[in-house]
């Protein structure tokens, strides 16, 4: 059962789903936001059933956050060609995001759905932003401005960050987890990450509210301490590299790290990586 906050005058949470998503509501006079959609089309289906009952107001506009599945893959539901025919905003690379990442991922899960046994992908279909935003820009809902800011590499390539001016409420998907340790997913730029939240903390003033990606509402002093720990990790793999350890040395080298070190398998790759001077992956120029 999903759980909702209101968080502040016509903004609200809803906590839900296995991966505990925010999927953020925000009310304007011609109808509503809907932030983040889901990791299937059937969890994208509850969460526009759920919104659409609790305030019966049509849905105008989608954002997702990032490129990753459990906030695009619902997308289907709400955007063009569905009932709600919603236009879609995002960072303008998730188009590329998907067909590098999330695109292959599907088609091997389709070649052999044990690779992933609890998805539920059979009829999804990637719906990229029908708006894609390559420079920050304000989306007017009708009596409430929303800011939508895409931001630089750091937990994913295509990080989207909403603020509500007049509210001090900030959006920021998983760039911030609270309910969980922050992930490298793909697409993570884990040398990058940390400098990427320092600026955010840097626009955040005292009682700024922030909406992570997974969890509940931190402020400033949240996004300060992440960021830190984003840090360690970050210079433990520039220490390591210029050591000349490899990668499993690298996370072998330490007891403890700010994560589970499961975790940090695929961000030490990329780290290395860019150490190195390689692309990651053919990154689209800008």
């Amino acid at each position: 059962m999903a759980t909702w906050t209101t968080v502040a005058h016509g903004i609200h949470q809803r906590r839900g789903g296995p991966f505990d998503l925010s999927v953020v509501v925000v009310e304007g006079d011609d109808g509503l936001l809907i932030v983040d959609s889901g990791a299937d089309p059937v969890e994208g289906a509850e969460i526009l059933a759920d919104v659409t009952a609790r305030f019966a107001r049509p849905v105008v506009a989608l954002v997702n956050t990032h490129a990753h599945f459990d906030h695009t893959f619902g997308n289907q539901v709400s955007g063009p060609g569905s009932a709600t025919d919603a236009a879609i905003h995002g960072h303008a690379a998730i188009a590329w995001h998907f067909e590098r990442y999330e695109g292959p991922r599907v088609a091997a899960w389709r070649e052999d759905h044990a690779l992933e046994p609890d998805r539920r992908w059979e009829d999804l279909r990637l719906v990229p932003p029908t708006h894609p935003i390559a420079t920050a820009t304000t989306l007017d809902l009708g009596g409430r401005l929303v800011e939508l800011r895409p931001q630089s590499p750091a937990h994913t390539d295509t990080d989207l960050v909403l603020l509500l001016p007049e509210e001090r409420v900030w959006v920021v998907g998983d760039l911030i987890e609270e309910s969980g340790p922050p992930m490298y997913g793909s697409g993570c730029y884990p040398l990058d990450w940390p400098g990427v939240l320092d600026a955010l903390g840097d626009e955040l003033e005292a009682g700024d509210l922030v909406i992570p990606g997974h969890g509940g509402v931190v402020r400033r002093e949240f996004v300060a301490r992440q960021a830190d720990a984003l840090r360690v990790i970050a210079n433990r793999f520039v220490d390591a590299h210029d050591a000349g350890l490899g990668a499993a040395e690298a996370l072998a080298a330490h007891a403890e790290w700010p994560v589970p070190v499961e975790g940090l398998v695929g961000a030490i790759e990329r780290a290395y990586a860019a150490l190195d001077g390689l692309p990651l992956d053919d990154e689209p120029a800008g």
